[in-house]
């Protein structure tokens, strides 16, 4: 099948995933659009929301329509990194066995990141950037397609440890959750409180997953796309040559390299669902607010003020 045909069929099938979901997800509609950029760009996604909001509902369906494997892991402050990764254990014959832990899946629902200290949470920097995890010294490969979704709760701060900014960079998109409009409240009260049963089915196999993953890398990119977006983050770095008097004041730093490389993959994803055969200045726009959200540091000038994360990335358009 010629790469022109493969992006058809995809735009159909993205047509079909998206109903699946809407079957159980009411709303939220960009949320899922984003969530599924990321997972065909091979990106993983941070989903900031309060409790309540559908999350886990929201991942464990879009696993259910893809047809694959999903893993839920409830961080704590005791959550150990072999609870996440597995450990070795003495079997009867006297001999070391790999028991596998729950990171061992496609999905990975990460329930509260940041409710566990920076130990844990480093597990699965190695297993997000490399798709394997090294264990007693043994290195073991990860099932592919791999990606981890990791929700956090941006009220209650009490006991909780802030992602370090490496780990933060790992994540594709940060996506911001917020409450449905009151049509598509009363929606999710009346399918969620009656006893009917809604049954999510695969649309997709891993296999088919991981070609559209290829098939989006072929995508070519005009130079001048490319150069838009390497000039967006350049923008967002304060000091910088090209830094906007908004970014001066407001930030102290600004995105790394991978936000350019994120751009450009995750643009390529949006235009392809569109039927585009190449992204465009518009496609890079739609994306950037969800993949420099969370790599722009403000300081404490744009708290005080309530400068949002927002406002700052509009204003580089």
């Amino acid at each position: 099948m010629s790469d022109v045909a493969a992006i058809e069929s995809f735009v159909k099938q993205f047509k079909s995933l998206k109903t699946e979901i809407g079957k159980v997800i009411i709303g939220q509609d960009e949320v899922v659009t984003q969530i599924l950029i990321s997972i065909f760009s091979g990106g993983h996604s941070l989903l900031i929301g309060v409790p309540g909001l559908a999350k886990t509902l929201m991942v464990n369906t879009i696993a259910q329509a893809l047809g694959l494997d999903f893993k839920r892991i409830q961080f704590t402050p005791d959550l150990m990194p072999s609870d996440i990764l597995g450990s070795e254990i003495l079997d009867e014959d006297r001999r070391f066995k790999f028991i596998k832990g729950p990171i061992f899946s496609n999905i990975i629902l990460a329930d509260e990141i940041n409710r566990t200290p920076p130990k844990t949470q480093a597990a699965l920097l190695e297993a997000m950037q490399e798709r394997a995890v090294t264990v007693a010294g043994n290195h073991y490969k990860l099932n592919l397609p791999y990606f981890v979704l990791a929700t956090q709760n941006p009220i209650e701060q009490e006991g909780t440890y802030p992602l370090p900014e490496a780990q933060l960079d790992r994540f594709m998109f940060a996506i911001n959750l917020d409450y449905p409009t009151f049509d598509e409240e009363v929606q999710v009260v009346k399918s969620t409180t009656t006893d009917n049963n809604i049954t999510v089915n695969a649309l997709f196999s891993a296999q088919q997953i991981v070609d559209f993953q290829h098939l989006i890398r072929r995508i070519p990119v005009a130079d001048n796309v490319i150069e838009y977006a390497v000039s967006l983050v350049g923008k967002t770095r304060p000091n910088g040559e090209t830094a906007p008097e908004l970014v001066e004041k407001f930030i102290d730093w600004g995105a790394g390299p991978r936000a350019s490389q994120n751009l450009i993959l995750a643009a390529k994803t949006h235009a392809a669902i569109q039927g585009k055969f190449s992204p465009d200045i518009e496609n890079v726009q739609a994306v950037a607010y969800g993949i420099l959200r969370h790599r722009i540091i403000k300081n404490y000038k744009a708290e005080a003020e309530g400068v949002s994360e927002e406002q700052i990335i509009r204003s580089l358009f």
